[in-house]
């Protein structure tokens, strides 16, 4: 397994200063903070091989309390529980991708894991030039492109269309028991596969339990500008929507916060999101935190394998449901929670587009 040399390392640093700015983006954790590079000193134990992480964050940056803080939170798991030596890096800008990931690369991490499907071109690119590295991207396939024959690219992907069937069923429940239209929403970032793939089975789970339920469904084609999504949340509220799903990241903040200035249900998506609030029904969340740590894990092991993709669901838990709010009575919840054992046997296909 490769190792970091210090001087190497401060070497490569120097060079790559050369051609691009501060060797890539901060090692920082949000809020602009000083650069760091965080070492574990944990004992791995049990003569466990010390490993190398490090993540490259996408423009949302790792204090979105979404996507890319989950990530962050598997990277340091990585580090208290394996002895991981870790480094976060932030992106700006996504020019900052390409320079941030051979930063990693060129210091020998053992992987470097791109956060989100902003970052495939970068991983892609990155992986070419260093193809005796190891890379990973979350949310990503490596059968798509501009991934075709990457035997050091391991996609981390998830079946978010099986949570939100539960949450889009919930949601029509909530709102035919409010009585008037039954009209519930969503609001996504860039309209593509990985956000697609949320709205699909949101809008199905709630059709299966609450026939005759209308979703609206909005694009912000943004992920950080958080009025963008509050703007097109405002609409659909207008609009009769009562409850609104937030698929956009940082930019469906936004969205949420309409929702709660509205008096109507908000519904987080990625990471648990019931801290913003008690209108929050529940968030579908995407364990990208178990990704990394997972991904970490198997590189520990000596199990990491490019060339395919790593699928996280319902059955393995790499998909859930998210605290739920106290208000949604117990005859609701059960009805939700029986559609789980006929999603993971496939009694029940859940669409993954729409």
């Amino acid at each position: 397994m490769r190792k970091t040399h210090g001087l190497a390392a401060l070497l490569a640093c120097v060079l790559l200063a050369v051609g691009v700015t501060a060797c890539g983006g901060d090692d920082d954790e949000g809020g602009g903070a000083a650069a760091t590079t965080t070492e574990a000193s944990t004992d791995t134990g049990g003569g466990a091989e010390e490993i190398t992480v490090g993540v490259v964050s996408d423009v949302g940056r790792f204090n979105d309390r979404s996507f890319n803080q989950s990530a962050l939170e598997g990277l340091h798991k990585a580090e208290s529980d394996l002895g991981a030596k870790i480094r976060p890096i932030e992106s700006r800008q996504t020019a900052d991708y390409v320079p941030n990931l051979s930063t990693l690369a060129r210091q020998d991490y053992d992987v470097a894991i791109g956060v989100g499907f902003l970052l495939a071109e970068a991983v892609n690119t990155t992986a070419k030039q260093f193809p005796d590295n190891n890379f990973a991207i979350i949310d990503y396939s490596v059968k798509a492109p501009p991934f075709k024959s990457n035997p050091n690219v391991r996609g981390l992907t998830f079946a978010t269309n099986e949570n939100s069937y539960m949450i889009g069923c919930l949601a029509a429940l909530m709102a035919e028991r409010e009585g008037g239209q039954k009209i519930i929403s969503a609001v996504g970032g860039i309209k593509l596969p990985t956000v697609d793939i949320f709205i699909a089975g949101y809008q199905a789970g709630a059709k299966k339990c609450v026939p005759g339920t209308r979703v609206l469904i909005g694009y912000s084609q943004d992920f950080v500008a958080q009025d963008k999504c509050k703007e097109i949340a405002l609409n659909q509220i207008a609009r009769g929507s009562k409850a609104i799903f937030q698929v956009a990241g940082g930019c469906g903040l936004g969205a949420l916060d309409a929702a709660k200035e509205r008096a109507i249900w908000g519904i987080g998506v990625d990471r648990d999101q019931s801290d913003l609030g008690a209108h929050i029904l529940t968030s579908a969340v995407k364990r990208v935190d178990q990704s990394v740590y997972l991904t970490a894990e198997s590189v520990q092991k000596g199990e990491f394998k490019g060339g395919e993709d790593a699928v996280f669901n319902l059955e393995n838990e790499g998909v859930g449901i998210g605290k739920i709010s106290p208000k949604v009575p117990k005859e609701f919840k059960d009805k939700m929670n029986e559609l789980k054992p006929q999603i993971v046997d496939g009694t029940i296909k859940v669409p993954a587009s729409l």
